[in-house]
């Protein structure tokens, strides 16, 4: 028996040739231990939030934060209108999202051109990257949103939103410009050898087999510029554009005193970016499985 035992190896935990059953006794202490920590994580949680809200409602100031933040008449009046306000937020998402994709991955790509051929675009690229990073986005949207009208150029348009958007393309795009040339440098080289050696192009070698898979091994940090991206679409109210979600807000807070609208605000903020947060998490868990499942081959 102890030859045969040496010429199949050890057996373990899940190993087909043990039978059923002993495959279930062995498993039982593993899942009690671990139905064990489950439920010891659950009680500290309920405990420790239990112990933060008790001491909260007892605070000497409780009653009046509640009166300035959690009004329910003033939310059931605000809320309604600050809701309508939030679909500009969705709208100027929607259209700078597309517009930063596009302009960072061609600056992705600038970048990573080799050969001093393409050393003026990648100079041009970098200084783009450096100078967009390096300034505040709320500086970047109040440079466009009050210099460029003031300038009066013909044909040029004068619109706060319009300078707004475009402050959060340029800002944008040299975040995200690093996260796709981050992805470009992570395919091995050999991907673009074998590409060139079947007689691609540069240029359909980058289209083809490079950009597809960087792309695809960024979509988890994409997601989450797109969760900052749908909550700074308020400065585009700060210079003068039409009221959305934070500016309908703000009136209502600066008319009554009271923040009970920017608690709305906030709500309607979360009921987007906390979805978006949760679907980024199963992304990272899928590609997390396939690599797994990749490396056990």
């Amino acid at each position: 028996m102890s030859g045969i035992g040496s010429g199949l190896g050890t057996l373990g935990p899940g190993d087909p040739r043990l039978p059923e059953s002993r495959n279930s006794k062995l498993l039982e202490p593993l899942r009690a231990e671990g139905a064990k920590g489950v439920l010891v994580a659950t009680l500290s949680t309920v405990i420790v939030l239990g112990i933060i809200v008790l001491l909260v409602l007892r605070s000497p100031g409780w009653p009046a934060f509640k009166e300035q933040f959690l009004n329910g008449t003033e939310f059931r009046r605000s809320f309604p209108d600050i809701a309508h306000a939030f679909l500009l937020n969705i709208k100027y998402f929607l259209i700078a999202e597309p517009l930063i994709l596009f302009v960072a991955l061609l600056l992705a790509v600038m970048r990573s051109l080799p050969g001093p051929v393409f050393f003026p675009l990648r100079l041009m690229a970098t200084i783009y990257v450096d100078l967009f990073r390096g300034v505040p986005t709320l500086l970047v949207v109040y440079i466009l949103g009050f210099g460029v009208p003031s300038l009066g150029l013909s044909g040029v348009p004068n619109s706060a939103i319009f300078w707004g958007v475009v402050g959060l393309v340029l800002s944008y795009s040299a975040y995200v410009a690093e996260v796709f040339r981050a992805g470009i440098e992570s395919v091995h080289q050999s991907q673009t050898a074998a590409a060139r050696s079947l007689g691609l192009s540069r240029w359909q070698t980058l289209r083809f087999v490079v950009v597809p898979q960087a792309v695809r091994r960024v979509i988890p940090p994409l997601m989450n510029d797109f969760i900052s991206l749908q909550k700074d679409t308020v400065l585009v109210w700060i210079i003068g554009g039409t009221p959305e979600a934070f500016g309908m807000a703000s009136i209502y807070q600066t008319g009554d005193f009271n923040f009970t609208p920017l608690v709305g605000a906030a709500l309607c903020f979360l009921v987007i970016t906390v979805p978006m947060t949760r679907f980024t998490d199963r992304v990272l868990a899928s590609q997390r499985r396939r690599r797994q499942s990749g490396a056990a081959l």
